[in-house]
C-alpha cells in the first residue's frame, strides 16, 4: 500500500518526461499501452523559424495532401455532416455571441474571424477582423474546427487572445 504513491509519482514523472522534457523519447509510450511513442508532440519545438503558411522543412506535396485529407475528415467529424455540408456550400459558418448580444462571428476557413454586428448595434472592437493564429502549423480546416469549438464552447478565451485587426487576410501558420 505503500509503495502505491512512489509508484505514481515514477509513472507521473515519466509521462511528463516523455510529453515535455525528453527530446529522445522514442520507443514504447510510458503510458503503458504497449503502442509505439509515434505521437507527435508539436509544443516541444519552435516555429517562428518557418515561412508562413507552410508546415515546416521536408514536408511534400504529398505529406500537404494527405495532412489535409486528414484535417478535412477530422473537421467534417468535428462539426457534423449538416454543418460541414453548410460550410462547403456558403463557405463560411455563422456563430452568435454569447457574451455580446446582436453580435455574431463568421468563421471563414483559412481566414480570420469576421465580427458582424446588427444594426443599431455597437461592435465590441474597434475593427471587424479577430486574427488568431495555431501556435504551430495546421491544416486549414483543422484549424477551423479548433476555431469553431473555442467559439462556441470558449468565448472568453477567444476574446482574451483575439487580436482585433482592420483587414483580412489569410491565416499565417495554416497550410
Amino acid at each position: 500500500m505503500t509503495d502505491q504513491p512512489d509508484g505514481l509519482r515514477r509513472r507521473l514523472r515519466a509521462v511528463l518526461r516523455w510529453l515535455v522534457f525528453d527530446p529522445a523519447a522514442d520507443g514504447e509510450s510510458p503510458l503503458g499501452t504497449g503502442q509505439p511513442a509515434g505521437l507527435e508532440r508539436p509544443w516541444r519545438h519552435r516555429w517562428d523559424h518557418l515561412p508562413k503558411r507552410t508546415a515546416g522543412f521536408g514536408f511534400t506535396q504529398r505529406d500537404y495532401r494527405e495532412a489535409r485529407g486528414r484535417a478535412e475528415e477530422v473537421a467534417r467529424l468535428t462539426l457534423g455532416d449538416d454543418l460541414w455540408l453548410r460550410l462547403r456550400r456558403t463557405g463560411h459558418l455563422d456563430l452568435p455571441s454569447h457574451r455580446f448580444p446582436g453580435v455574431t462571428y463568421r468563421l471563414r476557413v483559412g481566414k480570420r474571424i469576421e465580427v458582424r454586428s446588427a444594426p443599431g448595434i455597437r461592435p465590441p472592437w474597434p475593427y471587424p477582423f479577430l486574427c488568431i493564429n495555431p501556435t504551430y502549423p495546421l491544416p486549414e480546416a483543422e484549424f477551423f474546427a479548433h476555431l469553431y469549438l473555442y467559439v462556441r464552447d470558449n468565448e472568453d478565451e477567444v476574446i482574451r487572445v483575439a487580436a482585433p485587426q482592420p483587414w483580412d487576410q489569410a491565416l499565417g501558420r495554416t497550410f
